[in-house]
């Protein structure tokens, strides 16, 4: 385990045929390859690594607002906490298992019109053969509030054309490309762009067979389940995301979005996580 300043300062572990990494700006992590198989995660070569600039990849934390929150409008897109540098408050490495932890708080990002609040947040992160990340938020303020989060996990696929996702069969969703709600019949495949917000709470598989893997991703306290690509035309239009880089990622996100907000009354937490493994 070393701390790393390249291209940030941040937490990683790079031994033989295992790669880990998290950076503070964001508490965002964006190496996760176990030993014997492909990076899992997905990172644009074209993702800005500065100051108050979005990370491409990995996995960026969505938070106290999803997209433009519920009514659209708020910005910066997807929160506020993906621009800030978290507070690295643990690192530890045992057996080849390597767990971070971050901290986040009103202290630290200051005032925020759009969210007035006081509030808490930590992150853990958990790399080994298999990935978690946990995301707990308090209510340090003295009145309720509600917030919306998502962990927005980029995977890395051979070729996005050819993967299936089942497990979501049956499900209602927002389609936030062509408006308005339908039900997901038989798997997810993705054959233009995506942009869907699923109400479920069960596990998903993820067949890559370009890549020759399956992957299970589950998840706890979280309500909704995000399936993202941009396709051809929305990922030009990105000066972050290569043109040619669509076809190589699929996000899979655990959320509480839009009607799904997380109420805190004073002193109450919510931890929300998303865990992923191999078969």
């Amino acid at each position: 385990m070393t701390i790393t300043t390249n291209p940030l300062h941040g937490v990683e572990l790079a031994n033989e045929g295992v790669h880990y990494g998290i950076y503070d700006h964001g508490a965002h992590i964006w190496a996760w390859q176990p030993e014997g198989t492909a990076p899992v995660l997905w990172m644009s070569e074209q993702s800005m690594f500065e100051d108050g600039q979005p990370i491409r990849g990995g996995v960026p934390v969505c938070f106290p607002w999803f997209g433009g929150g519920p009514e659209g409008k708020l910005q910066p897109g997807h929160g506020f906490a993906r621009l800030h540098a978290w507070k690295l408050i643990d690192a530890t490495e045992t057996d080849g298992t390597l767990v971070v932890e971050y901290h986040l708080d009103d202290t630290i990002t200051g005032e925020q019109p759009r969210w007035p609040h006081k509030y808490a947040a930590r992150l853990k992160a958990t790399f080994g053969s298999q990935f978690e990340v946990a995301l707990t938020v308090t209510n340090t303020d003295d009145v309720p509030f509600a917030y919306e989060e998502a962990v927005h996990t980029y995977l890395n696929v051979g070729d996005v054309r050819h993967v299936r996702v089942t497990g979501l069969a049956g499900a209602k969703y927002l389609d936030k490309v062509a408006g308005g709600w339908a039900t997901q019949v038989g798997d997810v495949e993705i054959t233009a762009e995506t942009d869907r917000v699923y109400l479920s709470t069960d596990d998903v598989l993820v067949y890559d067979p370009t890549h020759g893997r399956k992957l299970v991703i589950g998840k706890t306290g979280s309500t909704n389940t995000v399936v993202w690509n941009p396709w051809v035309a929305k990922s030009a239009a990105m000066p972050d995301f290569g043109d040619d880089e669509w076809p190589g990622m699929l996000c899979i996100e655990a959320a509480n979005a839009l009607e799904d907000a997380v109420t805190l009354q004073p002193g109450e937490s919510h931890t929300m996580t998303q865990h992923i493994s191999l078969l």
